[in-house]
């Protein structure tokens, strides 16, 4: 059995998506498209012998589209995930679930009134080998209980666009949902801390900060969000615990030595660095469909994100500590 797989929104993300759905996802295919440029999205569905509608809400009324892929605009994610689960099919939606910690909530209760999951987020990070490894080791007790995790996430330069509320909003919700995931643990308060700013940003960035977080365990959590280092695209992560740590692997690269020095590559965008596991994210979905139950990170995993963010933006502009108002997990998504 194949997948047909509708896709809304047909920008870069939505690009990425369709070439790895037609090109190296086994059992998928790219059936119809939307996006608000009509003529794009009539470009690309040419290019994959797909249909281009006008309208998301026309992918997800079509009869011949058993699963929903969201790479829309951030603030449509809502409408269009609510609609998939009215008509009772799968969605993949990529982050943000919503733009609101309450639309994320509105989504959460849709599925729950539904009976059964049918959406899938777009953390990507679950399905990186080292981040994986890294889970399984956490898991297996191999270091004892954790205590400590330092992250780091560097982008060489962000656009003028880009503002302080997004270094938590656009960057670290990858770091938030990771730190859940991998300790297994809601955050249950945030921190921001405000460092010398670099001279190589525009003048309405803080830029770096540092994002302090405590876990209901109290596991302590430092995310270093750093998006105009210049150098690259880097992300890192480090668990300390009661008898050792673990470190994220670099990807890997090839280590050339020439000319009295030693060199490796560093990766310049998330595209490259997140290649393979965007692969594996996608493949595992298109089977977690075909097996009729979804497994990745969920709805309520989106929502718990939302309202940790929240409550970040809300440290870095009154400089306090601020708990985290997370209600307790619904047994539906345990």
């Amino acid at each position: 059995m194949t997948v047909q797989v509708g896709v809304i929104g047909t920008g870069m993300i939505g690009q990425e998506h369709i070439r790895r759905l037609t090109d190296t996802v086994a059992g998928a295919r790219v059936s119809t498209v939307s996006d608000v440029d009509t003529e794009r999205a009539k470009e690309v569905a040419s290019g994959v012998d797909a249909r281009a509608v006008d309208t998301g809400q026309e992918v997800i009324d079509d009869p011949a589209v058993d699963a929903v892929l969201v790479t829309s605009w951030g603030p449509t994610h809502a409408e269009y995930v609510l609609a998939a689960i009215e008509a009772g099919k799968y969605v993949f939606c990529e982050k943000p679930l919503a733009t609101t910690a309450e639309d994320c909530r509105r989504i959460v209760d849709a599925e729950m009134a539904r009976g059964r999951r049918l959406v899938q987020v777009g953390f990507m990070r679950r399905y990186d080998p080292g981040y994986r490894a890294m889970k399984d080791a956490i898991d297996s007790g191999s270091i004892g209980a954790a205590l400590l995790m330092h992250c780091a996430h560097r982008n060489a330069t962000v656009p003028e666009t880009y503002h302080s509320e997004m270094a938590t909003h656009d960057t670290a919700i990858h770091e938030i949902d990771t730190v859940r995931w991998l300790l297994n643990e809601e955050i249950r308060s945030a921190q921001v801390l405000k460092p010398r700013t670099t001279s190589l940003r525009f003048e309405h960035l803080q830029d770096p900060q540092i994002l302090l977080f405590e876990t209901a365990g109290g596991v302590r959590v430092d995310v270093e969000v750093f998006v105009n280092c210049q150098y690259g695209y880097d992300i890192r992560c480090e668990t300390v615990g009661e008898r050792g740590t673990l470190t994220l692997p670099d990807p890997h690269q090839v280590v050339l030595r020439s000319d009295s020095q030693v060199r490796t590559h560093v990766h310049q965008h998330w595209k490259t660095r997140f290649a393979e596991a965007f692969d594996v994210e996608f493949q595992e979905w298109v089977g977690s469909v075909l097996d009729d139950e979804i497994a990745g990170p969920s709805s309520w995993d989106g929502y718990a994100a939302a309202v940790t963010a929240d409550a970040t933006v809300q440290a870095l502009h009154s400089g306090r500590v601020v708990d985290v108002p997370l209600p307790e997990r619904p047994a539906f998504y345990a």
